[in-house]
């Protein structure tokens, strides 16, 4: 007898998830989509309970030793059986008719190689509540303008595995979003969908609006991104997983750090562009190693 294919894999990257994977499992296993589909949960170095709490609900667990979201997801997606890989968080509530719902906008267009939705925080203060609503409602409005996202969140992204080459492991942050994205849009069409968001754990804002300003944003991630992509290799390192013990840093010190990493990833595409990169990145390390 001929095995159906499957059409789903759902990969999800913990690292000492076990407060939030529960509840994350049980929106997915309750979804209302008829078809078949898979849950792949990644174990990337958890010393908690986490991958016996995924064990007790049936699902996929594999290992990824080395350290990093990308490196998780990547490892999750080499092993998924599923036609289509979908990308989420594992503190992460889907709504019952997530899978459906991105099922559907892939039928809508035969050349779609990926479905890409939002986010919005369950919980937290106000302005993490307002901040995504707008985030992606320009994504939208710009999405209805030229065709295509200019952004995608890792926590809701589903692609054809056929269109999928690898995951950006050498960039910390935005190798799952940003450099994601630009591989597919190389493969096709990508749909953007506002109306199916995900709901998130509001976590990532308890630092304040400064420190997710200056330090998540700004120096996490978009900054250590396009430094990751010229140098062509990880600079910083991860950012700090977003647990009450870890301990606040000086926010001051990361703006400082921000602004001449600005105008670091202005000053390399100078003329002279070798040696910029080269005497830019020593006086990277020798500030770096100072803040940290």
């Amino acid at each position: 007898m001929e095995r159906k294919e499957l059409r789903f894999s759902i990969v999800i990257p913990c690292y000492n998830e076990a407060r939030y994977i529960g509840a994350t499992l049980e929106s997915l296993l309750q979804q209302k989509y008829s078809g078949d589909f898979e849950i792949i949960v990644v174990d990337n170095n958890c010393t908690d309970d986490t991958v016996s709490i995924a064990q007790s609900y049936g699902v996929r667990v594999v290992s990824e030793e080395r350290p990093g979201v990308c490196w998780a997801r990547q490892a999750g997606t080499e092993v998924a059986n599923g036609e289509i890989v979908i990308s989420t968080d594992a503190d992460t509530i889907q709504p019952e008719n997530w899978l459906e719902n991105i099922d559907q906008s892939f039928k809508k267009s035969s050349d779609c190689v990926a479905v890409a939705g939002s986010c919005r925080f369950g919980d937290g203060p106000w302005w993490g509540k307002q901040y995504p609503k707008l985030l992606f409602g320009l994504i939208s409005l710009i999405y209805k303008i030229i065709g295509r996202p200019i952004y995608i969140t890792a926590t809701n992204t589903a692609f054809k595995k056929s269109a999928w080459t690898k995951y950006h492991t050498n960039i910390a942050q935005g190798g799952d979003e940003l450099a994601l994205l630009h591989d597919l849009k190389k493969e096709g069409k990508i749909v953007f969908d506002n109306t199916n968001p995900v709901y998130t754990s509001a976590r990532r804002l308890s630092r304040g609006l400064v420190y997710n300003i200056f330090v998540t944003f700004i120096f996490y991630y978009l900054i250590c991104y396009y430094l990751d992509r010229i140098f062509g290799r990880t600079l910083i390192g991860n950012a700090p997983a977003y647990r009450d013990s870890v301990p606040r840093r000086n926010t001051l010190s990361f703006a400082y750090l921000a602004v001449f990493l600005v105008l670091l990833v202005s000053v390399v595409h100078l003329p002279g562009h070798d040696t910029v990169v080269q005497q830019s990145y020593e006086t990277f390390t020798y500030i770096k190693d100072k803040i940290f």
